[in-house]
């Protein structure tokens, strides 16, 4: 189960968490610009832009978590297990396999409107990336610093939705999702007013900072998760500067982070918060910490050869950094 979400100060961030039992060996990867796909459908497809994220690599192919591009744009896939259904190839349409997705948008569209326009004739197509890897069930945010959708390919067809609050989860799918808002909407960082006894005064008070939000779920729910991290992320205030927009960035996210233990998928087995991502798409800098590391760790897209011929790679810092004052 993960979580994504945007964030604008006076650049534009992106990012999320994932969260699963276990690693896959993921590590920050850069795209060049030009570097060449073997598509499954149709022609090779080169990338126009570069792109930076969190990908696991398999024979030099980069198997995209979230990534943002050079040009600001950014996208994530979340688990949507149970929802998400992909097709056969389509006559006339462009077939793309649902592993291809993220460098494909990216990979040649500067904004979330040319991105619209691709994903009026596509179709994702349900091959895997290989025998041995099953095809992952996903839905995508994809954002840039005016606007945000939501991405869904389900039985029913292609679905694609603005996205307000600029925030993904899992399940249920999207339009529940923000429906689910409505139940919330009493929800303030302000003390809560006496009105419960209408006409009828009773002598009510706050007894503690905060009850304007009782009510927020604190479960790990997908949908639970989603509530949350919208009412974190509206509420969010933090100064211009890069390290008080990133620190915020990672203070949202962390308003879902899962602890080892809190939920089990198996016998001995726990759902933890693999990474945390922060994308700072106007700069092209990619922030995230892992479970066993707090200490942000940075990755800058532009001080690599974005013309490179091969992808430039980061292996993840893992161990947890302690800065020791004495």
């Amino acid at each position: 189960m993960c979580t994504a979400a945007t964030y604008k100060t006076k650049d534009f961030y992106m990012g999320r968490t994932l969260d699963y039992e276990c690693s896959y060996g993921e590590e920050v990867t850069i795209t060049p610009r030009g570097y060449t796909f073997m598509m499954r459908h149709g022609k090779p497809y080169q990338t126009k832009y570069a792109l930076i994220g969190m990908a696991h690599v398999a024979g030099e192919y980069p198997l995209y978590y979230d990534a943002i591009n050079e040009k600001g744009l950014g996208m994530a896939g979340l688990n949507f297990v149970g929802n998400a259904f992909y097709t056969e190839p389509a006559e006339g349409k462009d077939n793309v396999a649902q592993f291809e997705l993220i460098p494909w948008i990216l990979g040649q569209c500067t904004s979330v409107k040319e991105a619209r326009v691709l994903l009026e004739r596509i179709c994702i197509t349900n091959i895997s990336f290989h025998e041995s890897m099953p095809v992952s069930s996903l839905h995508w945010i994809i954002a840039d610093q005016d606007e945000a959708i939501t991405l869904e390919s389900v039985r029913e067809g292609i679905k694609i939705y603005d996205n307000p609050v600029g925030v993904l989860t899992n399940n249920p799918p999207f339009d529940r999702q923000l429906a689910g808002l409505n139940r919330y909407m009493g929800l303030s960082a302000k003390q809560p007013k006496n009105t419960f006894g209408g006409a009828n005064e009773l002598p009510l008070q706050a007894y503690s900072r905060g009850m304007g939000a009782l009510g927020l779920p604190g479960d790990l729910s997908s949908e639970s998760r989603f509530v949350r991290v919208s009412f974190v992320k509206m509420n969010s205030l933090s100064g211009d500067s890069e390290s008080e927009s990133v620190s915020q960035f990672f203070h949202i996210l962390g308003s879902v982070d899962q602890q080892r233990g809190c939920c089990e998928v198996k016998e001995g087995a726990y759902e933890i918060t693999i990474y945390t991502s922060c994308c700072n798409a106007s700069k092209g800098i990619y922030y995230y910490t892992t479970y066993e590391n707090h200490q942000i760790t940075a990755v800058d897209m532009n001080k690599e050869d974005l013309n490179a011929k091969k992808l430039i790679r980061f292996p993840l810092v893992c161990g947890e950094q302690i800065r020791w004052q004495n």
